[in-house]
């Protein structure tokens, strides 16, 4: 059982660095694309995503989840803002790579998760920690230090923060696998991209078969691009800890930063830099907190569960309780004042 698991979390590890590899490196992939634009891309990439999903799903015969979500007309409403969110992040994604703003992208999924953080503040009314609140100021302080470096304030860092939060938002109530939702979104902008691609070869726009058949089969890849990552993320999603996930999500941004600084040579100028470094910060003092929550709560959860042993224990044997507690915790015993109060063992401090 243990080489089982242990061997399901190494599968896991692989697919995440797969998936955030693949994302962090696609910044390589859409200048192949050129001659044509961004809006021509994305319709594309709408178009042959669903091809490619689809084929997965038929491959992998997972269909029942499709005649659920045609009966909730609710669920599909928030498919459909799903798909209009994801179309503007893609867009202005692909738009920003070939125009010369890798770093700028980058810096988008570097703030995501704090756009995440304020977004459950404002809208779900979540109750923020110190180092949460800390994170968002320096972050606050970063995009105010970035606006002066840039002579305006990031926005594509910032759209394509709020989009992707947003989508984040939207999935988490739709509740729908990586894989599903994806087959879903790109279900529903599939007429619109296709009538555009359309459009565009009757006007004598489209690049799709005018640029050769190397170039065509570089729009057809981005299906593949696109479905791959999110098929590896969904076999590591299944096998990984949410808390690896979590470290794992800031290679993409990573490996997207230092492609935009060695290999596209993008400025970086010391006020850029200085940015930069705040957003990091922030993210630091995020990751240090969920870090630290994590270990107190499976602490927490651990000594319920040895109260809960110890009781049962003591129910069993009704002579001898002080035998059975040695049994199943012999730390509580050797220090009971550790397991006063939960909330003690929320709250203090690890050394």
């Amino acid at each position: 059982m243990t080489e089982k698991s242990d061997g399901e979390r190494r599968t896991g590890l692989l697919n995440g660095f797969a998936a955030y590899g693949m994302w962090g490196l696609v910044p390589l992939f859409w200048p192949l694309l050129k001659p044509a634009g961004a809006v021509e891309i994305l319709a594309h990439r709408m178009v042959w995503s669903l091809l490619f999903v689809a084929a997965a799903l038929l491959f992998i015969r997972r269909w029942a989840w499709l005649g659920e979500l045609l009966r909730q007309p609710r669920k599909l409403a928030l498919v459909t803002v799903a798909a209009a969110v994801i179309t503007v992040n893609w867009g202005v994604y692909i738009w920003a790579v070939n125009s010369g703003h890798v770093v700028e992208a980058s810096l988008g999924y570097f703030v995501n998760p704090l756009v995440t953080i304020a977004i459950g503040v404002l809208l779900l009314k979540e109750r923020l920690r110190p180092a949460q609140w800390a994170a968002v100021g320096v972050s606050f302080v970063a995009v105010l230090v970035l606006t002066v470096g840039y002579g305006r304030p990031p926005w594509i860092s910032l759209c394509l923060a709020f989009s992707f939060a947003t989508y984040g938002l939207v999935k988490k109530k739709v509740n729908l696998g990586g894989v599903e939702s994806l087959a879903a979104e790109t279900a529903i902008l599939f007429l619109p991209a296709l009538g555009y691609l359309l459009w565009l070869g009757s006007s004598g726009e489209s690049t799709f078969g005018t640029e050769g058949a190397g170039h065509a089969a570089l729009l057809a890849a981005t299906g593949l691009v696109t479905a791959l990552p999110m098929v590896c993320f969904g076999a590591a999603a299944i096998r990984v800890p949410l808390s690896t996930m979590g470290l794992l999500q800031y290679l993409a941004p990573v490996f997207q930063f230092l492609l935009g600084v060695l290999y596209f040579k993008e400025a970086m100028p010391p006020e850029r830099w200085a940015g930069f470094a705040l957003v990091w910060l922030a993210l630091m003092l995020l990751t240090w907190d969920a870090l630290r929550t994590a270990h107190r709560s499976a602490r927490v959860l651990a000594t319920e569960r040895a109260r809960t042993a110890t009781a049962a224990g003591a129910a069993m044997n009704p002579v001898g309780p002080v035998s059975s507690v040695d049994a199943v915790d012999p730390v509580v015993v050797a220090n009971p004042a550790e397991a006063v109060s939960t909330v003690d063992a929320v709250d203090a401090p690890k050394a």
